[in-house]
């Protein structure tokens, strides 16, 4: 399928063609016909399959069969999203796929002095990309008001749940006007975010493109094994590898994101960091400097994971396990865009077991151990217990009581039951290419 089968207008084709846009991807090729016919609709996909063009599309073709000027501060579109970076990524499709049309559109975020945005409000705008926060700071203040919405997109559902923004989104909701048509995007699709999509959505048609909270099927996922205190030391041999030349590093807290950060630029690897506590000006600047490549890494917290859309990111490193598994499969998601491929690292220090085995059970999978085919002495005596065995193989190795030293109980050796198992690890490569095997190749 094309996008000439989907009966787009020419002002959007001729925009995707100059995008180098051919082919629908599948929740784009499945979403914009229910949504051209006027349907609310819920969508279930993984970050980076195309979403955001799969509902600015139909949105901007219904609006232009009944144009109307713009009103200040009465937008006929409201997409509510949960980050900022998010907010500007769908605020900069709208310029792209809308660009031969007549429409206006905002963007509006805190972080930032409000003047800007309320400016370009009172000029009047058709579609305004929010953020749940400023969005009702502006409509207090008298800036907006719902009344004349259209269509209302609520873009990762889930992740408004995470934050906390349930009881804002049901405030927005109910200055909505009850005639709309309404979009639901998530990755997930949980007990708590169905009663809210139940809530918001009328007699909608459901879209899921792939089994809920799965990984891009591109990525090469691996665990490695290592004592807190010598990630450092184990992320640095890591980068001094060529082929990692564009790289989002991932940790839990904010103070931790600063801490490797410093460390990297002190050893010469060119690396910015972005979190909450920095102004969005500055999450801005560093952003964009990770875009053109005057930044090697990024180092992020997982108000990252979602929102960021960087084209050739090759790898994506866990610093530290998410303690929400669903958020290791938006973090990993940020490589291997648009079919390309990428390769997740993860790290795994003694306290964050549990972690591990709640992502496990949650991709249906177990992540292939990296130690075992990580071939620089260098990186195994710099990083000490990085080539510890996985929880299961340990557990294994204290029940073993074999006659003979490195045997199991029914005396098999345990070097042939870790290949075993490493070949079923492999085996569940969905891809089915071969594993890269040395990762000091240059």
């Amino acid at each position: 399928m094309s996008f000439d089968n989907l009966s787009l207008i020419y002002q959007l084709q001729r925009a995707l063609s100059e995008e180098g846009y051919t082919t629908p991807t599948p929740i784009q090729a499945q979403s914009i016909p229910h949504l051209l016919n006027g349907r609310d609709l819920i969508g279930i996909a993984q970050t980076g399959t195309g979403k955001t063009a799969a509902f600015i599309l139909p949105i901007l073709q219904n609006m232009s069969g009944s144009y109307s000027k713009p009103r200040p501060g009465s937008p006929r579109v409201l997409v509510l999203a949960p980050t900022r970076e998010l907010a500007a990524q769908i605020g900069d499709s709208f310029a792209t796929y809308g660009k031969y049309t007549r429409f206006k559109h905002t963007v509006i975020f805190g972080g930032v002095g409000q003047n800007p945005q309320v400016r370009s409000l009172s000029k009047g705008v058709d579609s305004l990309v929010a953020t749940p926060g400023r969005l009702l700071d502006l409509i207090d203040q008298g800036h907006i008001e719902l009344s004349s919405v259209e269509y209302f997109v609520l873009d990762e559902a889930d992740r408004m749940l995470d934050m906390g923004f349930i009881n804002d989104v049901h405030k927005i909701v109910s200055m909505l006007p009850k005639k709309r048509q309404s979009l639901f995007f998530s990755a997930t699709m949980s007990q708590e975010i169905s009663e809210l999509a139940g809530k918001l959505l009328s007699n909608p048609e459901k879209v899921e493109v792939t089994p809920q909270a799965t990984t891009v099927e591109l990525i090469d996922q691996f665990i490695f094994f290592v004592d807190s205190e010598k990630k450092n030391q184990l992320l640095l041999q890591l980068l001094r590898s060529n082929h990692l030349d564009c790289v989002l590093i991932f940790t839990r807290t904010k103070h931790r994101a600063n801490k490797v950060t410093e460390m990297l630029n002190k050893n010469r690897i060119s690396a910015g960091a972005i979190h909450g506590n920095k102004s969005q000006t500055h999450r801005t600047k560093t952003l964009q400097n990770f875009r053109s490549n005057h930044l090697r890494v990024l180092v992020a917290t997982d108000i990252a994971a979602r929102g960021i859309d960087v084209e050739n990111i090759s790898h994506v490193i866990n610093y530290d396990l998410p303690n929400i598994s669903e958020s290791y499969v938006h973090r990993i998601g940020r490589t291997a865009r648009a079919g390309a491929e990428g390769t997740a690292f993860s790290f795994c220090a003694a306290d964050e077991r549990d972690f591990l085995r709640d992502i496990e059970k949650l991709i249906r999978m177990e992540l292939e151990v990296a130690e075992h085919h990580y071939h620089s002495e260098k990186a195994r005596n710099a990083t000490g217990d990085a080539a510890r065995p996985a929880p299961r193989q340990q557990k294994r190795q204290k029940r073993g009581s074999g006659k003979y030293k490195g045997t199991n109980k029914g005396g098999k050796s345990r070097d042939s039951s870790r290949n075993k198992n490493q070949n079923k690890m492999k085996n569940r490569n969905k891809s089915g290419r071969k594993r890269t095997k040395n990762f000091d190749r240059p």
